[in-house]
């Protein structure tokens, strides 16, 4: 229980709703209303997000292009444009932290606020939604609660434009019966290992001991379960988050076979990659790749320099020669770049940026 005079610690989440292709209706106001995927057009292609009128077809983020298009013919496919988003970010962005001190930024479109010392919580985010609607017209749904977690699961439960206020009590009761993978953290593996053990949902996981967890996955993972499932999260909204990589792939319509091809194709994704971190006067120590064979069979190759990479050209060279030291034996489906151990650069008007890895 908190002590007298302690404020009851209060925590907001502010998601963007289907910001990508919100932010593309703004441009092409002709396509409201109608089936609207943000995708790369290619034979390989995923879903980076759509509108809830392609959604209603069963259209999601991360779902092949082919497959979306089967559920839904009439889908208008455009391409994403990560400059306009982070613009349009940017702005969202300086309204939320003009409104509130305390804010995490998670991603383009999402973002954790501190409340806790806000008088009327609710009333002040009720505020900031009508605020970034009028000035960005853009949508944004609000979840508030006593911890990250229910507050990220109340953003979630009423998109989009929602807005929804919950406590630990009313989150059990409103997820109890649901599968362990809606708590952040809980990734697919333990959900599935779970579910071998018979625990589908959260309630049966509440049921578990929290001997019987750490015995099945550890002194610090098993009582961090035994936690979650109660919807008890201490995790602090920390001002500033500081990315550890930024990386670029693609995936390739046909197969590359030809090594001159792959290392072209290699070099203009590390080009690019540096570009990017040029802009938000970010480098890295370690440069590493990721190769994807015909098979899927995955690979990754790192290699770390004694101070920061600040050339372009040496960026691709790094990576080209990782590619010829690994020399796939098959063609090639994928092909990433990505740079880590990231640091800011001195000098004036340099800001920090987030990683562009968020997909709505």
């Amino acid at each position: 229980m908190p002590q007298e005079g302690t404020p009851v610690r209060c925590i907001g989440h502010l998601d963007m709703d289907a910001f990508f292709a919100s932010v593309e209706l703004l441009r092409r106001p002709e396509l409201r209303g109608k089936p609207v995927i943000v995708a790369h057009d290619g034979p390989r292609s995923v879903v980076t997000t759509a509108t809830y009128e392609a959604r209603t077809y069963g259209v999601g983020s991360a779902m092949p292009l082919s497959t979306a298009r089967r559920r839904c013919p009439e889908a208008i496919v455009v391409p994403p444009d990560r400059d306009a988003y982070t613009e349009a970010s940017a702005h969202v962005m300086s309204i939320i932290r003009d409104e509130v001190d305390v804010v995490e930024q998670m991603s383009l479109d999402e973002a954790y606020v501190d409340l806790s010392d806000l008088a009327m919580p609710k009333s002040a985010m009720r505020r900031l939604q009508r605020r970034v609607l009028a000035e960005t017209k853009l949508h944004v749904s609000v979840g508030i609660g006593p911890n990250k977690l229910v507050a990220k699961l109340a953003s979630d439960a009423e998109k989009p434009r929602g807005f929804c206020v919950l406590d630990r009590r009313a989150a059990w009761r409103r997820w109890a019966d649901a599968s362990p993978g809606i708590l952040g953290g809980v990734g697919p593996k333990t959900t599935d290992d779970l579910a071998q053990r018979g625990i589908a949902t959260i309630r049966a996981l509440a049921a578990v001991p929290e001997e019987e967890l750490a015995a099945w996955y550890g002194p610090r993972t098993g009582p961090w379960l035994w936690r979650r499932c109660r919807f008890d999260d201490d995790a602090p909204v920390v001002p500033v988050r500081e990315p550890v990589s930024e990386s670029r792939e693609t995936t390739f319509s046909i197969d590359l076979d030809d090594r001159d091809e792959q290392e072209a194709e290699l070099r203009r994704l590390a080009l690019g990659l540096f570009e990017a971190l040029e802009r938000q006067g970010r480098r890295g120590r370690t440069v590493g790749i990721k190769v994807r064979l015909k098979d899927f069979t995955t690979i990754t190759r790192s290699r770390t320099f004694a101070t920061p990479v600040d050339d372009e050209e040496a960026l691709a060279d790094a990576a080209v020669g990782m590619l010829r030291e690994y020399d796939p034996a098959q063609a090639v489906r994928l092909l990433g770049v990505r740079m880590a151990s990231l640091e800011l650069l001195d000098g004036p008007g340099v800001q920090l940026a987030l990683p562009l890895d968020h997909a709505c």
